[in-house]
């Protein structure tokens, strides 16, 4: 071999050495046009500018690579080294995965974040304990109330057809007197259409998405509760990098939580004035129904806690004293 070239190609298998590049998948099961993913999509990004391409973060959206409830089996195992997750779906592993679904705990954003930070502690020791690390956090739109017909208060929902699509919402329509009717959001057009329903919670967007200002009329902004979506990496993954990669994904990380929580309350106002522009009525909820929902929402904590026990006591106690 010539002597130039060998010392050459050496140089060259050095450089290569010391420019070993992380791959990393991180799925999600939403679309790309979400905004989560396209935060999710900024955030892989940046960390690949800020590594100089050391490390590569590949999305995979729209449930393409791990089903919904999937994802935080695979994160957790290392099938994929992050992932982003609802935390609300994990309810049955632990109640403290529930505690944004718990109705009218928090019903603003600032509210919701104060929740946020009073609960992070226990989730990053529950979720440490899976081998998993939470990177950020990201809110959805607050819930509301759609009706066909004006409310007042929650004797006026006294036998409508309620949609109940998930455990909580099918215990509101127990607590206070109304049918529930069992659709999933594909039905949901025609269910309102053929008026087999005539009210049911969600956010504007599912209202904007499935066209209900069509059929239903009002819509009531309870803000009754804000679930979230949490990314997270598998913690041997995280502690693999090197000082300055785990510096840059924090930091991105961090961008990435203020950019979300900043863009979901956009999408919030913006779904509002979508509804409106298209004929539905925006109501700020009466004295008495915002009364009589929070004295529902004031059973269904009470369940919560008694779940939760001494975690979820000291959490709820934190965020109120802040």
């Amino acid at each position: 071999m010539n002597h130039k070239f060998g010392i050459a190609l050496a140089g060259l298998t050095l450089g290569a050495a010391a420019f070993a590049q992380t791959k990393w998948d991180l799925p999600t099961a939403y679309p790309a046009t979400n905004y989560h993913t396209e935060n999710i999509t900024q955030f892989s990004k940046d960390v690949d500018a800020a590594t100089g391409g050391k490390l590569k973060v590949t999305v995979h959206a729209n449930a393409s690579l791990f089903k919904a409830p999937e994802i935080k089996r695979a994160v957790q195992s290392g099938q994929a080294q992050a992932g982003e997750i609802l935390l609300a779906n994990f309810a049955n592993e632990n109640p403290i995965y529930a505690l944004d679904g718990v109705p009218f705990l928090a019903t603003t954003y600032p509210e919701a974040k104060k929740l946020y930070d009073a609960s992070k502690p226990a989730m990053e020791k529950l979720l440490a304990a899976q081998g998993i690390k939470v990177l950020f956090m990201v809110p959805w739109a607050p819930q509301g109330i759609y009706s066909k017909k004006e409310i007042g208060s929650v004797a006026d929902l006294r036998g409508i057809k309620w949609r109940a699509y998930s455990p909580a919402t099918a215990k509101i329509a127990e607590l206070i007197g109304a049918q529930p009717v069992q659709i999933q959001q594909a039905e949901l057009s025609a269910a309102m259409a053929t008026g087999v329903i005539e009210s049911y919670m969600s956010s504007g967007s599912t209202g904007y998405d499935t066209k209900t200002y069509e059929n239903l009329k009002n819509f009531y902004d309870t803000q009754a509760w804000i679930p979230k979506n949490a990314v997270l990496v598998n913690l041997k993954s995280f502690e693999a990098l090197d000082p300055a990669t785990k510096a840059a994904v924090t930091k991105a990380a961090a961008d990435a939580e203020a950019r979300g929580w900043k863009v979901a309350q956009e999408k919030n106002d913006e779904y509002k004035r979508l509804l409106a522009e298209r004929g539905m009525k925006i109501h700020k909820p009466s004295p008495k129904l915002d009364a009589d929902m929070r004295q529902v929402g004031g059973i269904m904590q009470a369940d919560w806690l008694k779940a939760a026990g001494a975690d979820g006591a000291a959490i709820v106690d934190t965020y109120k004293k802040k």
